[in-house]
Order: C-alpha cells, then sequence, then structure tokens
C-alpha cells in the first residue's frame, strides 16, 4: 500500500508501481505533508494509468531521438531520414540532456523563442518543431511520457517578408518569363523550363519523366515517380500520383524534343548526355541561372516557377480544387494554406452576378407592386 513517512526531518514516498516494483523517493526538504500527499496522489493516478516510470529509468531525450530516428529509418526515404538526422544534430543541443519527462511546454515554448531570437529562418524553425513533435509523440506512444508538450505549446507566427507556411513568393510578367524561357536556346533544356512554368511540376519529377508518361492524343502528363540523390521514387503522396493537363504549344514542343531526343535504356523525356537522369545541380547552374541572368533576373529559384504556375492560376480564377490537383498536394487545405493571401478577398462583379443570378435584375429595380402602391400615397 502506498504511504508518506517523515524520516530525518524530510518526507519520503513509499509505494509499488504497475509491475509490483518498490518505489521510494525522499522528498526535498521543506516539502509540507499536503505537497507529499499531493505527489503521491499523482504518481498513484500514472501507476493506475500504468504510464509510470522510476525517475533513473526515465530516459533522457537524446536517447529517445536515437530510438525514434532508428524506427523511423526503414519507413521513410533515406533523404528525409538524413534531413531529419541533420536537424537532430544541429539543432537540438538544449534539449539533449534533459529527463525526456522534464519537458514541458514552457521548455518547448523556450526553445521556439530563443531561435526566433536568433534570426531563424521561419521553414527551418517549423521543420525544427514538426521533428520535435514526433520525437515526442514517440516518448508518449512509449509511456515515456503521458502528454506532448509540442502539442500545446504556441508555434512561431510568420516574419516579416514571408508568405503564410514561410513561403516567399515572386511576381514575374508574362514578358519576363517569355523572356527566361526563350533565353534557353538548348532544345532540351528549353522545353524542360517551359514544362515547370506551364504544368507546375516538381523539379524532382521532371527529372524522373518518361516518354511513357506522356500522353500526346490526350494531352496529358502523368506524374508517376520523382527522381532524388541518384535515386528513382514514388511520389510522396498519392496525390502526387497524377495527370496533368498540357496546353497545345507544350504538346507541340515535346512531340518536336522526342523526335530530336537521343535514345536511352530508361526511355528519359530529359536524359543526361550519357543516358542517365539529370543531375539537378548541374542543370540548374550551367541553364536555369544562366537563362535567368540572360533575361536579367536574379533571385528565383527553380522551385519559384511551380509557385509562380499556381499564382497565374489563382488570378484567372480557377478552382483551388483544381489547383490542388496539378500540383499534387494532398489535400486542397495546403493549397489554399500557401496561397490564400493571393484569393481576392472583394470582388463587386461576383456579388452583382450571384444578385442577378438569383433575382434576375439589379437590386435597385426590386420593389414590390404594393411598396409602389404605397410610394404613390405618400
Amino acid at each position: 500500500m502506498a504511504c508518506i513517512a517523515k524520516r530525518r526531518g524530510r518526507y519520503v514516498i513509499d509505494c509499488y508501481d504497475q509491475h509490483g516494483k518498490r518505489y521510494r523517493k525522499t522528498l526535498k526538504a521543506g516539502t509540507t505533508k499536503s505537497e507529499a500527499r499531493k505527489e503521491l496522489r499523482e504518481i498513484e493516478d500514472r501507476i493506475a494509468r500504468r504510464s509510470f516510470m522510476h525517475d533513473k529509468k526515465t530516459p533522457i531525450f537524446s536517447k529517445v531521438a536515437e530510438d525514434w530516428l532508428d524506427y523511423k529509418k526503414p519507413q521513410i526515404r533515406i533523404t528525409t531520414w538524413n534531413m531529419y538526422r541533420g536537424l537532430f544534430k544541429l539543432h537540438f543541443c538544449d534539449l539533449l540532456n534533459l529527463r525526456i519527462s522534464t519537458i514541458s511546454v514552457a521548455t518547448i515554448e523556450k526553445f521556439i523563442t530563443k531561435r526566433q531570437a536568433e534570426g531563424m529562418n521561419l521553414n527551418t524553425l517549423r521543420r525544427i518543431i514538426c521533428t520535435l513533435n514526433q520525437i515526442m509523440a514517440y516518448a508518449v506512444r512509449h509511456r515515456f511520457i503521458e502528454s506532448n508538450p509540442v502539442r500545446d505549446a504556441e508555434r512561431p507566427k510568420k516574419q516579416n517578408g514571408q508568405a503564410c507556411g514561410g513561403v516567399n513568393f515572386i511576381s514575374l510578367s508574362p514578358e519576363q518569363i517569355r523572356s527566361f524561357v526563350d533565353a534557353e536556346e538548348d532544345p532540351k533544356y528549353h522545353v524542360l523550363l517551359l514544362l515547370a512554368v506551364m504544368t507546375g511540376a516538381r523539379q524532382g519529377e521532371i527529372i524522373g519523366l518518361k516518354w511513357d508518361d506522356v500522353d500526346f492524343d490526350r494531352q496529358e502528363l502523368h506524374i508517376r515517380r520523382t527522381y532524388h540523390h541518384g535515386q528513382f521514387f514514388l511520389p510522396k503522396t498519392k496525390g502526387s500520383i497524377r495527370i496533368i493537363d498540357l496546353p497545345p504549344n507544350v504538346t507541340r514542343e515535346l512531340r518536336r524534343w522526342k523526335l530530336a531526343c537521343p535514345p536511352n535504356d530508361l526511355n528519359l523525356v530529359f536524359p543526361s548526355d550519357m543516358g542517365t537522369p539529370l543531375d539537378a545541380q548541374n542543370m540548374i547552374h550551367r541553364h536555369f541561372k544562366v537563362a535567368l541572368r540572360r533575361a536579367g533576373l536574379s533571385g528565383i529559384r527553380f522551385h519559384d516557377l511551380r509557385h509562380l504556375h499556381a499564382s497565374y492560376l489563382i488570378e484567372q480564377g480557377e478552382s483551388i480544387t483544381y489547383i490542388q490537383h496539378r500540383l499534387g498536394h494532398a489535400d486542397p487545405s495546403i493549397t489554399l494554406k500557401v496561397y490564400s493571401h493571393l484569393l481576392q478577398k472583394n470582388n463587386p462583379q461576383a456579388i452583382s452576378q450571384l444578385e442577378s443570378t438569383i433575382f434576375g435584375q439589379t437590386g435597385h429595380n426590386l420593389v414590390t407592386e404594393k411598396q409602389k402602391g404605397l410610394a404613390m400615397f405618400s
């Protein structure tokens, strides 16, 4: 039976845990009897929930994080795992030697505030928090802690110059886009850049394209794989496996390039000179950035072409569901989160059109005959 006793002027908790093992804890000097009883009740509650762990057996954060990394490795891409491992090595030094049970909401918020004060990029900070959240959730599942403190911690707000989700958006006019694409004279890379602008496909998805993925009759592009760090992968989500409508001019350019494309064993749309998938960094430095300079543009990433594609679709009034499908987002809420700031907030024409659709005429003519009669005698 659990009890508290006083020995040498300090209260001692004495009980048996959920495994039948005896647990004794000497409380710090100055602890009152009511405080000792309160701590005993908390311990008994955790024993009842089978989540109690002896203080000395509670692992430190670094051990839990390493176990989580081992658990995740066979489930995810090696590139994603390397990213998690890199974040763990570089950014969690404040937490490494803390007992996992001592990490509270206050600890997490202090951790976040410190990195914001250091000027950390918001995207990087959010990746760190996401990783930390998964580690603490792992600790909950294994009953090292009862609740996840990251879940209740206040998240960082967007910083100046960063849109929702931490995405910086560029804006290019149609003339600038044409100048950029036309600045690439090599037929292969000209078509590659044109495809990036006009489909919104990701860099790895474009490099991983095979001619079997192009349906010339239906004018469609099938996204079935992506290529990163020397390996082909399935797209990240089911939504990323998709069919993208191709504009007529892009289809014609692809037909022309297929006739000129050297045959290769992998049947790639954009093979290297050796018939292997393109080296992304080589493409960026020797073609993408060169085309930007020739067009008088700078400060643009390849991924910005995807955002540019989405922003033009939003501007011409396409539905979020259609844009979500083209971009391969798993859920339309992701599309809304990233691009909501581009959506038009006020549209007098739209509400006028609604009025016309419902009533068939403008609001100032909606006066009943009875109202007209009353007006005559007023």
